[in-house]
């Protein structure tokens, strides 16, 4: 299950990607199907480990041609351990929301990418996390360790980028099946198992056969509902070249963007 989209995020083979905060490794997967280099960061061993050998996996199974590089690094999103102008696309998903200085996080993340380069970041979409918080005050920091630290609001992280010099260019929300699954969790309880609750196990068993399936009911569902109940909003922003013109951008308060003269679709 993705939260960036790769053609919004504009990555093509051969350039070099930063999927930071990269979990299991979801995100960098995809990114190597599709011919990049990945460098995949994140402050778990565990997490790194497991994206390692299923990244040989995929080498062994033919998925990865021989010039694809992936590689790990144990990293803090304040202090990355890269170079200036490093990478050309960069992936932040479902991070900012548990980083305290998220300012900080965003300008290192503006330092290690490229000039002309787009960087992705999703985070918890405004009312989806607000009812979350509402429901249970274990859900987030600190009754949860490493939980989100905060619910942006409407343009926060827009206005957050542009701080750290970089130029917002589009945005979406994502994963509308997923907020009703997380109000139930919020409910019984986040940190209770799954096949503790029934009810949150079925509705469990049904996202994974939506992952799995895509049908059509279930697509069409997510689009007409993302605008509003997108678990994620998704924000792309580009490092500006020097001497380049800014692209002019609408947002609109749904959620989707509009370039001048062009219409993107949430």
């Amino acid at each position: 299950m993705l939260t960036a989209d790769y053609e919004r995020l504009g990555l093509t083979a051969g350039e070099t990607v930063l999927d930071l905060g990269c979990g299991f490794g979801r995100h960098a997967y995809e990114a190597l199907r599709r011919g990049a280099h990945v460098v995949a960061c994140d402050l778990g061993l565990d997490e790194l480990r497991q994206v390692r050998s299923i990244g040989d996996v995929m080498r062994a199974d033919g998925e990865l041609t021989n010039d694809v590089v992936l590689e790990t690094a144990n990293g803090d999103a304040t202090m990355l351990p890269f170079a200036d102008d490093s990478f050309d696309r960069i992936i932040a998903s479902e991070v900012m929301e548990h980083i305290d200085d998220d300012a900080g996080a965003l300008a290192e993340l503006t330092r290690v990418l490229r000039p002309g380069g787009v960087l992705a970041v999703t985070i918890p979409a405004r009312l989806p996390e607000r009812i979350c918080w509402a429901i249970s005050d274990d859900y987030h920091a600190p009754n949860q360790p490493g939980g989100h630290v905060r619910i942006y609001g409407n343009g926060q992280l827009r206005a957050r980028m542009a701080d750290a010099g970089l130029e917002p260019i589009d945005e979406h929300r994502v994963h509308a099946l997923h907020s009703p699954y997380w109000w139930l969790r919020c409910a019984v309880g986040p940190n209770r198992p799954v096949a503790e609750s029934r009810l949150v196990s079925l509705y469990h068993r049904l996202l994974t056969w939506d992952i799995v399936k895509a049908p059509r009911t279930t697509r069409l569902a997510e689009r007409l509902l993302a605008p509003v109940l997108g678990k994620s909003l998704v924000v792309y922003a580009r490092r500006p070249v020097a001497g380049a013109p800014p692209i002019p951008h609408r947002y609109a308060p749904d959620g989707t963007s509009t370039r001048e003269g062009e219409h993107v679709a949430a």
